[in-house]
């Protein structure tokens, strides 16, 4: 059951199942499905039926929603996103999270922060998760270009969406869904005003992005570029902890 309290004495049972599909997906997966069944059904084409069948389970996977377990440290920032760190830079967070937007609530301040990026494939879970718990601030959708979601530039000039959480001791953190080649559409679960709780789901990308996290002043990350992470699970960041960490390559 989402949202289960567990514990670690024991309980559940051990096993696989596949993931549940999240509705947002669903429609997609029945369309292909019906038009797969015209071509093997009425018009017995299996040539062209059976690939189309195919590309329906990929559809169903790709909208996957599989349960995580987030952890509760007061300190972590969680992943946001299932895929490959591309990118860990310093860089002033975007305009859109730092200007007065008129709600009485002020953004990110001005300066040099810690960017991540995670870059996703059409293979990884594309539900985003919340990085910290507390208040949605803000939700700024922009128009843009569809370059490749791995390029630099990408955060600045393809089709995007801030948002920007708002923690009960004050601490803000901002960060970034961006459509790619492939992604044509972003889907937000929240709006301004809402109360999230860490690691919960606040929206999807369709086919293919990436998610920019911009971690606060003064905290280091806890990643590495090439590191595979899991969206509500893999700890980015300790806020307040600075350090250099190093990894073997294998």
């Amino acid at each position: 059951m989402a949202g289960e309290i567990l514990d670690n004495k024991g309980r559940g049972e051990a096993g696989w199942h596949w993931p549940a599909i999240h509705p947002e997906g669903r429609k997609f997966g029945l369309i292909a499905v019906a038009v797969s069944l015209v071509f093997l059904v009425l018009l017995d084409w299996g040539i062209i039926g059976w690939p189309l069948m195919l590309l329906s389970v990929g559809v169903f996977a790709f909208f996957r929603d599989p349960e995580r377990v987030v952890p509760q440290g007061e300190s972590a920032i969680v992943a946001p996103a299932d895929g490959l760190v591309t990118q860990i830079e310093d860089t002033e967070p975007p305009l859109e999270m730092q200007i007065d937007d008129g709600s009485g609530y002020p953004g990110l301040p001005a300066g040099q922060v810690t960017r991540i990026s995670i870059f996703m494939t059409v293979f990884d879970v594309h539900i985003n998760r919340t990085p910290v718990g507390g208040t949605v601030r803000r939700v700024v959708y922009i128009p843009g270009k569809f370059m490749s979601a791995e390029l630099d530039k990408a955060s600045a000039e393809n089709e995007r969406q801030h948002i920007l959480i708002e923690r009960s001791d004050g601490l803000r953190l901002g960060f970034t869904q961006i459509a790619g080649l492939v992604a044509r559409r972003i889907v937000p679960f929240v709006k301004p005003g809402d109360i999230v709780a860490k690691g919960q789901r606040v929206g999807l990308i369709r086919f293919g992005s990436r998610v920019d996290v911009y971690l606060p002043a003064g905290t280091d990350p806890k990643v590495m570029i090439g590191q595979t992470i899991i969206a509500g699970e893999t700890v980015l960041a300790e806020i307040g902890e600075r350090g250099l960490i190093e990894g073997i390559s294998q």
